[in-house]
């Protein structure tokens, strides 16, 4: 199998790539993640993902990238600024739903294609208390949504509806279906 680039510094992804088998080289985009108006919460994964792989690919066979934002009511969040910024984003979800979305990209041969997976999550209600003791934990930093569902912010989560793969920041099954798609696992 060829190595692919993971244009992602995201330990999950990485995570998931070793449980999946995948020869991988880290080289992440540091994009700032800055997306045009306009465009739908998928549509915005989506975009973010493929411009990562184009901030990193050269003469790369196989490049991958990938990019969750959390989307409630005609809100987009992706990675809080601040702690300040992160308790804005938690506010409006507690004791709501909201979408969790993962666009992902391939470019394999120089062609380019992109799929994205959407998730719901519910928060629990949650106290001012209950808030600021998560915040102080500082588990809501470098992540979409200022939570990850397999951290500390677990314990706040009263349901979920989808790919929980996708949750965590890569979608398992439509990133195989990419790959199989271009022909990596055939070759």
């Amino acid at each position: 199998m060829q190595v692919i680039i993971l244009a992602s510094a995201s330990p999950q992804r990485q995570e998931y790539f070793k449980i999946m088998r995948l020869p991988f080289i880290v080289r992440p985009s540091f994009l700032e993640e800055t997306y045009p108006e306009g465009l739908s919460p998928r549509q915005t994964a989506e975009w973010l993902a493929i411009q990562k792989i184009l901030a990193v690919a050269g003469d790369d066979t196989w490049v991958f990238g990938a990019d969750t934002i959390i989307s409630i009511d005609d809100f987009l969040f992706g990675k809080p600024k601040d702690r300040m910024d992160a308790k804005r984003m938690l506010s409006i979800m507690n004791g709501r739903p909201h979408q969790a979305i993962t666009g992902i990209a391939l470019m394999s041969d120089r062609r380019l294609v992109s799929s994205s997976v959407e998730s719901e999550v519910e928060f629990a209600d949650i106290s001012d208390a209950e808030m600021e003791w998560y915040l102080d934990s500082g588990d809501w930093k470098g992540t979409a949504g200022a939570y990850k569902i397999q951290g500390l912010a677990g314990c706040f989560i009263s349901g979920a509806k989808g790919s929980f793969s996708n949750i965590v920041g890569l979608p398992m099954r439509e990133t195989y279906r990419l790959l199989n798609e271009a022909g990596y696992f055939c070759q």
